[in-house]
C-alpha cells in the first residue's frame, strides 16, 4: 500500500501497518451490518409485532372502549371532528382485536345511520389496511415457512390466487374474525389493493345493519331495527351452514 507525505512523494506503507488499518476501518461496519441483519431478521420482526399487538390490547384494556356505549361520547369533542376521531379511534382499536359489531353499533348510537355508516366504513378501512401492513412488513417471512398441512395451504392458495373473491367472500359472510381475516391475508401474497376493495365492498351489509341497529335500539320494535337486526341473524346463519358444507371440501385439498 502507498502512503502521500507532505511533499507529494508515494511512500509504501508495511503490510502490517496496511492491514491494522483495514481491521480497524472494517471492524465497525462488519458489527453495525451483523446488527442490522439480526434486527430486520424474519423472527425479530415477528416479535416486534406480537410486542406492538400486546401493547394495543394492553391499551385497549386500560381504556376501555366499551364505555362510549354507556357513557357517551366526551362533550369535548363534538361535530365533524368527533366523526373523525372515532373513525381514526376504530381503526386502532381493530387492530388490537375489539369486535368490530361493538363498534358499529357505538356508531350508529353516537352519530347516527348516515354519519355512524361513514365513521364505520373509514375505521374498517383503515384498521384493516394498518392491520394488513404490519402482518405483511413484519410477519409475512417468518410465517409463511410455517405454513403446513392441508387447510392451512389450501386457504393460502386460495387467498394468493384468488385474492378478492375470497375476501369478498369472508368480509360478506360473518363468522371469521375481522383481525384473523386481515393477519391471513398479510401473510399470504394477496395484493393491497384487491385486499382494500373486498374489504370496503364485502364490509357495506354487515357495517350497515350494526350501525342502523345502534341508531334505532331505542325503538326496537320498530320495522327499521327489526330489518337491520334479520340482516345481521341471515348472513351469520347461512354463514355457519356454508363453512358447515365446505369443510370436506377443505380438508380434501
Amino acid at each position: 500500500m502507498l502512503d502521500a507525505n507532505r511533499s507529494g512523494t508515494a511512500t509504501a506503507v508495511p503490510p502490517a501497518a496496511a492491514e491494522e488499518l483495514t481491521i480497524a476501518v472494517s471492524g465497525p461496519v462488519s458489527f453495525a451490518a451483523r446488527c442490522t441483519r439480526v434486527l430486520l431478521s424474519p423472527w425479530s420482526r415477528l416479535s416486534l409485532l406480537v410486542a406492538l399487538l400486546a401493547a394495543a390490547g394492553a391499551s385497549v384494556l386500560l381504556f376501555e372502549p366499551q364505555k362510549l356505549l354507556t357513557q357517551g361520547w366526551p362533550p369535548q369533542v363534538a361535530g365533524t371532528t368527533a366523526v373523525v376521531v372515532f373513525a381514526v379511534a376504530y381503526g386502532l382499536v381493530t387492530v388490537a382485536f375489539v369486535p368490530r359489531p361493538f363498534l358499529n353499533l357505538a356508531a350508529g348510537a353516537l352519530f347516527g345511520s348516515a354519519l355512524g355508516m361513514g365513521a364505520a366504513m373509514a375505521g374498517t378501512l383503515l384498521g384493516a389496511w394498518i392491520s394488513f401492513a404490519l402482518g405483511r412488513l413484519l410477519g409475512q417471512d417468518a410465517l409463511r415457512p410455517l405454513l403446513r398441512g392441508r387447510l392451512l395451504n389450501a386457504a393460502d392458495n386460495q387467498f394468493s390466487e384468488h385474492g378478492f373473491r375470497s375476501m369478498l367472500a369472508v368480509r360478506l359472510f360473518p363468522g371469521v374474525p375481522f383481525w384473523a381475516a386481515n393477519y391471513a391475508a398479510s401473510v399470504s401474497r394477496m395484493r393491497y389493493t384487491p385486499f382494500l376493495l373486498a374489504t370496503g365492498l364485502g364490509s357495506i351489509p354487515n357495517v350497515a345493519a350494526y350501525v342502523v341497529a345502534g341508531a334505532r335500539a331505542s325503538t326496537p320494535t320498530s320495522p327499521v331495527f327489526l330489518i337491520s337486526v334479520a340482516a345481521i341473524v341471515v348472513p351469520a346463519v347461512a354463514g355457519a351452514v356454508v363453512a358447515w358444507r365446505k369443510r370436506h371440501h377443505l380438508r380434501a385439498k
